[in-house]
């Protein structure tokens, strides 16, 4: 029947995506928070290597994705049993050694992303109230914030909605993340040609910044960059929405081509603009760094930076809460601590209820108290989104896809072919150490020149 398939564990659902529709999923997966540190990873690389590094990140993107794009039905592309995610897939075609494998790289990236998460919303809100005290007070005037009470706080609103159901998956959360996320992008990019246009000058140099810090920066920049393109983890998933025929891998391939280049060319024009409007000086992020004026655009990209990452956060977490919970659940099937009910009613409201068990309130504001403590530990922007980077984008961008493409075609280790995708994969393995190692190397010497619970912006 069209738009209505058997996936990998017999269910059945309806599917309407079209071309168009997955565009959307990608352009809106892919556009977040790693857009803000573009102008600086520019600034790092040049004008020469800045968008080419850009321009290649997007080309092996695409390229691995459309690996991807065939592996979503097992054994044949167009024919085969549909594989509903990521790890369905990888355990379809390499087994389950690399269904462990896979399943520590996707949580390692959920979890860093977390607390990226929790960095970037606490500088946002320290942003607003610096901004707003400058325009009161003036340029000159002493404006500095802890960002200590911001991730507090931010850590407890998650407290509160970790104990909410199946966050992830409320239709309107997904609508608001998108819009928002939207919203910094655009504001960030018309900010940025602003500031260039305003002074006339065509900033920076070929090779970028220069100092003692210049390679470590230029890994750093790297691993930025391989954060704002990773969204393979969440590739099959968006495939999963599309109707047949046509079919779906065709379909996505299409999506896929249209939503990286709309993205490259944003990518390329914000980080461009804004290497052109600063120059080496560039901040590390351009939203809480780089403007003061208008001081109410400002204020509202980066509250919409905070409403983005609020609701974006959970959709992070769910997943982990969700696997966590469901092992604990069915190793100790007899435990009331596991298994027993709670019902309380939702403050404010009459009818509403909401039911929760002891491991879910004990586990989500542990992990949630332990992310937001190594947010506090290592409130370092680039460095955390470098390091996400570096851990997330070879391994689920590039090693597994290209495995499965070999296993799915059979492809002989004596052919050419396999030679050049085993040479692509051990190239961005080599780029994702250098990535890890300049983050590493940026947070030892970060480490140096601060003391715990006493960042200040």
């Amino acid at each position: 029947m069209k738009g209505k398939v058997g996936d990998v564990e017999g269910g059945d659902h309806e599917r309407q995506g079209t071309v168009w529709s997955a565009t959307a999923h990608i352009v809106a997966a892919v556009i977040g928070s790693g857009v803000l540190a573009l102008a600086w990873s520019v600034a790092q690389l040049g004008w020469i290597f800045g968008p080419l590094v850009i321009l290649g990140f997007s080309c092996v993107t695409y390229y691995t994705s459309t690996l991807l794009a065939d592996c979503y039905r097992y054994p044949d592309p167009i024919t085969g049993t549909i594989n509903h995610a990521y790890m369905d897939a990888v355990r379809a075609y390499l087994g389950p050694r690399e269904v462990s494998l896979c399943g520590c790289a996707q949580y390692v990236n959920l979890w860093g992303t977390m607390v990226g998460y929790t960095i970037t919303a606490s500088t946002s809100m320290i942003a607003v109230k610096r901004v707003n005290c400058f325009h009161r007070h003036g340029d000159h005037a002493t404006c500095g914030s802890t960002g200590t009470v911001f991730m507090l706080i931010f850590g407890m609103v998650q407290l509160v909605l970790s104990q909410f159901p199946s966050l992830e998956n409320i239709t309107w959360l997904s609508v608001v993340a998108v819009v928002t996320s939207f919203a910094y992008s655009f504001i960030s990019l018309g900010l940025c040609i602003a500031k260039w246009v305003s002074h006339g000058d065509f900033r920076g140099g070929l090779a970028g910044t220069h100092g003692s810090h210049k390679l470590v920066n230029v890994l750093l920049a790297l691993g930025n960059v391989a954060f704002a393109y990773t969204f393979a983890d969440v590739f099959i998933e968006i495939q999963n929405t599309l109707k047949s025929p046509p079919p779906e891998n065709k379909t996505m391939k299409k999506a896929t081509f249209y939503g990286i280049s709309l993205t490259t060319i944003f990518y390329m024009a914000l980080g461009s603009t804004g290497y052109a409007a600063f120059g080496n000086a560039a901040p590390g992020n351009i939203l809480t760094g780089g403007f003061q004026e208008p001081f109410w655009l400002v204020d509202l990209a980066n509250i919409c930076v905070i409403i983005h990452l609020v609701g974006a956060y959970q959709v992070y977490a769910q997943p982990i809460f969700a696997r966590f919970e469901e092992t604990v659940a069915a190793r100790w099937p007899n435990a009331k601590f596991i298994h027993r009910t709670y019902t309380i009613r939702v403050p404010f409201t009459d009818k509403s209820y909401m039911s929760y068990t002891l491991l879910k309130l004990v586990f989500r504001s542990a992990l949630i108290m332990l992310t937001t403590l190594v947010s506090l530990l290592l409130p370092l922007f680039n460095a955390i989104l470098g390091i996400i980077g570096a851990l997330s984008f070879w391994p689920l961008s590039v090693y597994f896809p290209v495995r499965m493409h070999v296993s799915q075609n059979k492809i002989s280790r004596r052919s050419s072919k396999w030679a050049m995708l085993q040479g692509l994969s051990m190239f961005c393995l080599l780029i994702s150490i250098a990535a890890g190692i300049g983050s590493v190397a940026d947070i030892v010497h970060n480490l140096k020149l601060s003391a715990p619970f006493k960042t200040v912006y």
